[in-house]
């Protein structure tokens, strides 16, 4: 595709900025998911700080040649509650994350040095176009639920319980007994109407998309500002109406986040560190440290078949192979290291993004200078509450409108990967078709604490499909 901005070229300050807060918008709502989804008081500011920090290692060790921004990686939420299993403390459960961290980076760092001493053309061997295009394209499919989810849901929940008047006093009535065994009681819930919030996200989507079709110079570069933008404007005006009206049914963003804000980034280390042990944690250390690495290490080695897939989808967008300059040994000590030093602050191993790369693909931006604005740009907001917040009530249904246009890039850039296929060999339908429906079907394979993802799982079996058919041709 033809990019108005290459990786060397620096867009003028001002410009750069909203850029870079372009790319913030996209990698934002699931950076700051993880720690939501993981609790246990993790900071998402401090997961935005991490991501920041994490984005600007990767940079430094891939020499500034990949324009991809880190964010909390989903592919590690089990093994992240693990570090709280078994009840342990909060400082022990943050050290955990720290560890864990770690154990995944030092897999990447092996892999690197193996890929230093032996070269990446072993990869091209395992992983072809007809191995990687269709993988690239279940990163996208695999995340269309989501997207197509998110587009039904607003941010506000209303839950009714109910009352009972005990003494003349109005008590909410949260279970019963019966029959000597204690029942609770289920509790009514009342969330924004589906339509009213497929309205927004269509708005968003829909004139994301008009920008950038039909807009001109830099308009065209920022269809998903513009986008949110409207989406944003559209589900505040019925949350207006429908607070003031009292109609659960209009209101979509959550505006009591600003009345309960996070000034400060609470920082992984800080509470990791703090000495808050419980009686009997520190002689069961050896134990506790064995239970992290077995739960982080072998996700490792699944997301590394995603870091692949993804450097081989943005080398496609910029039109130059990232594994051969700065090389694989390069993004793969990037991504390890700046994990370790992301968890370090935010408690939450980093991944590149395909939504950063659906961002540089759909904006034509593939400029560094504006990843590391963007990642510097993530380690201030983290400190500047109101605007933080601000972000963190983008409703769901908006952030699913710019999500079907970012998965649907880079599905569809993967899928470009064939183009180059000769698909009339039964040998290359077999081995797409496999890697596919198996994607496409959500294959996933628990093995003990390691889940494979669909994405891993169906890369896996495209592999074997494709080296079982290969061997009639050799």
């Amino acid at each position: 595709m033809k990019l108005t901005y290459g990786i060397k070229d620096k867009p003028k300050f001002p410009q750069r900025i909203v850029f870079a807060l372009q790319q913030l918008l996209a990698i934002m709502a699931a950076t700051i998911a993880v720690p939501n989804i993981i609790g246990h008081d993790m900071s998402p500011a401090a997961a935005l700080f991490g991501a920041g920090v994490g984005t600007l290692v990767y940079l430094l060790f891939t020499r500034f040649k990949s324009p991809v921004f880190l964010g909390s990686s989903f592919a590690f939420l089990g093994s992240m509650s693990a570090a709280f299993a078994g009840g342990v403390s909060v400082s022990l459960g943050y050290l955990g994350l720290i560890l864990g961290a770690a154990f995944a980076g030092l897999v990447y760092v092996v892999i690197a040095i193996i890929v230093k001493l032996t070269g990446s053309g072993w990869i091209d061997k395992l992983m072809p176009a007809v191995v990687i295009g269709p993988t690239v394209a279940i990163i996208g499919l695999s995340l269309a639920g989501n997207a197509v989810g998110d587009l039904f849901t607003g941010n506000v929940t209303h839950a009714e319980i109910a009352q009972v008047t005990v003494n003349g006093a109005a008590q909410e009535l949260k279970s019963l007994a019966v029959n000597g065994e204690t029942v609770k009681l289920a509790a009514s819930v009342q969330n924004a109407s589906p339509y009213l919030c497929l309205l927004c996200g269509l708005v968003t989507l829909f004139v994301t998309m008009i920008c950038s079709v039909y807009g001109k110079k830099f308009l065209k570069m920022i269809p998903f500002i513009v986008g949110i933008c409207a989406g944003y404007a559209l589900a505040a005006i019925l949350t207006v109406i429908g607070n003031s009206a009292e109609l659960p049914a209009l209101q979509i963003i959550d505006f009591s986040k600003f009345g309960n804000m996070q000034w400060y980034p609470e920082f992984t280390f800080l509470t990791a560190f703090s000495g808050g042990y419980e009686y009997g944690e520190v002689g069961n250390l050896g134990t506790y440290i064995t239970t992290i690495a077995i739960a982080y290490i072998p996700v490792a080695f699944v997301v590394f078949a995603e870091h692949i897939a993804d450097h081989k989808n943005i080398s496609s967008i910029i039109e130059s192979d990232l594994l051969a300059d700065p090389g694989l040994h390069n993004t793969l000590l990037g991504d390890g290291i700046g994990s370790i030093a992301g968890s370090f602050f935010g408690g939450c191993p980093n991944t590149t993004y395909g939504e950063s790369i659906g961002c540089v693909a759909i904006s034509g931006n593939a400029s560094v200078v504006t990843i590391v604005t963007t990642a510097i740009l993530a380690i201030l907001i983290s400190f500047v509450a109101p605007f933080s917040t601000f972000l963190s009530t983008i409703p769901s249904c908006v952030m699913g409108g710019v999500c079907m246009a970012l998965y649907g890039f880079i599905a569809v850039s993967g899928l470009k990967m064939l183009q180059k296929v000769d698909l009339e060999d039964n040998r290359n339908l077999f081995t797409a078709s496999a890697i596919l429906i198996a994607g496409i079907g959500g294959m996933t394979i628990k093995v003990g604490p390691v889940v494979l993802t669909e994405v891993a799982s169906a890369l896996i079996l495209g592999i074997i499909v494709n080296k079982v058919l290969a061997a009639k041709k050799a």
